[in-house]
């Protein structure tokens, strides 16, 4: 009686085993003939007989398993996060094991969901389809955690898409990642147009430098971090959603780590902008300007928040320190420019409120003039910009130039600036 209760319990082990060994097989057709609805049945019927199988058998029925939900391509978000998922049990399987059966299929099949994801994301994001680039940036950061750029990328393309508590979500565990996003970038001066131009990488900078002579007086230069705009995200997105003090204590928290990180500074005071506390918020850009004051970047920045804080003077006196700085950043030359003209443009709804009289008459050529006057102030910015920068094929500078001359009425220049401008667009375009 002993003996034929161990032959009817080897039995039912051998009947399981071979049960489990039925059901691996029914995925493995299915996948091989692009059956993966099929496949996917098999892999839940499967499923259920897993905690029986034997290592070797588990692997394949992990590769197996991904394979069906991923689809090749096709399969739904959630069953892709199951995919990867499962890869990364087959792997930490096989490292247990010793033995790497399917580990470098694995491996393969992450790569090509890797440059799939890529070309789904940027294609998305290109086409301002914001939602899907953000899975889709999300779901390569899954399938490659150390790249965690590819994160950042999901969390910019969720705040574009106005989704922010998934972008919340995104930039809080990059905070925690520690991300900062620093590398390292590769320039050199085009000789022909005499601007500098980042390369994607120092081997193709080095060729246009050494072997194609396009280009001279190469540098390397590490990008700022990246971890300030983390945190002023952070910072900007409970602020939206009417959490403040949330805001606050993220910056503080960061600051805690970085005391000298100027750019913390500012993002504190874009918040206190935000909030309409313009004094507050302007005590904070000159504290960060008081770090490093011969920082042409920084200084446009501040220029930049002091203007949307309608602090016009203060922004005047950062840009003209960023052109001091940096002669050819034209951005700061542009915004000198659409201060004045905003100036005389504020002067529009009075001269349309006056009526005929000569007192109104007088009162309507004070104005006039007020207002040419600063459209005078705009365009001298703009040539001044182009005096030290001669070579300028910047469009958004010569326009600007155009339509102010057009305003201003005068004629000759107007007619030599527009000159100037259609030559550049019928060539190759401006820099």
């Amino acid at each position: 009686m002993k003996k034929f209760m161990t032959l009817m319990l080897l039995l039912a082990i051998t009947s399981m085993s071979f049960a489990q060994k039925s059901e691996v097989k029914a995925i493995e057709k299915a996948v091989k003939n692009s059956n993966f609805a099929d496949a996917k049945s098999a892999v839940a019927a499967a499923e259920a007989l897993i905690g029986n199988m034997d290592d070797k058998t588990k692997a394949k029925f992990y590769f197996l398993k991904a394979q069906a939900l991923y689809a090749n391509g096709a399969g739904t978000d959630a069953n892709v996060d199951e995919a990867i998922a499962t890869l990364d049990q087959l792997k930490e399987l096989e490292s247990g094991m010793g033995k790497l059966r399917y580990t470098e299929e694995a491996n393969e099949m992450k790569s090509q969901m890797f440059n799939s994801f890529i070309t789904k994301a940027n294609n998305a994001f290109n086409n301002k389809d914001y939602k899907t680039a953000a899975k889709r940036f999300e779901k390569i950061y899954r399938v490659s955690p150390q790249d965690t750029m590819y994160l950042f990328n999901a969390a910019y393309s969720a705040v574009e898409d106005q989704d922010y508590d998934t972008a919340l979500d995104y930039f809080i565990q990059l905070k925690d990642l520690g991300y900062t996003g620093v590398k390292m970038n590769y320039y050199a001066t085009n000789k022909e147009t005499g601007e500098e131009e980042i390369f994607a990488d120092k081997a193709g900078r080095d060729l246009s430098v050494k072997t194609l002579k396009t280009h001279v007086k190469p540098r390397d230069a590490q990008s700022e971090s990246r971890r300030a705009d983390i945190v002023k995200n952070i910072a900007i997105i409970y602020v939206t959603k009417g959490e403040n003090e949330k805001a606050l204590s993220a910056i503080q928290d960061a600051k805690e780590d970085n005391p000298n990180d100027y750019n913390l500074i500012l993002s504190e005071g874009n918040v206190y902008l935000q909030l309409g506390n313009t004094d507050k918020a302007a005590e904070l850009y000159k504290e960060a300007l008081n770090m490093d004051p011969e920082n042409p970047e920084l200084n446009y920045n501040v220029g930049v928040l002091a203007m949307e804080a309608e602090q016009y003077d203060y922004a005047i006196e950062a840009f003209n320190k960023t052109l001091k700085y940096k002669p050819s950043y034209a951005d700061a030359a542009l915004n000198l420019s659409a201060i004045e003209i905003n100036r005389g443009n504020a002067l529009n709804d009075e001269m349309n409120s006056l009526g005929t009289s000569s007192a109104d008459n007088k009162r309507y050529e004070e104005l006039r003039s007020q207002k040419n006057e600063h459209f005078q102030k705009a365009a001298e910015h703009l040539e001044n910009y182009v005096e030290k920068n001669p070579n300028t094929k910047n469009l958004d500078i010569l326009g600007q130039l155009k339509n102010i001359y057009s305003a201003l009425g005068e004629t000759e220049k107007f007619k030599e600036m527009r000159a100037k401008v259609e030559e550049i667009e019928a060539g190759s375009g401006g820099n």
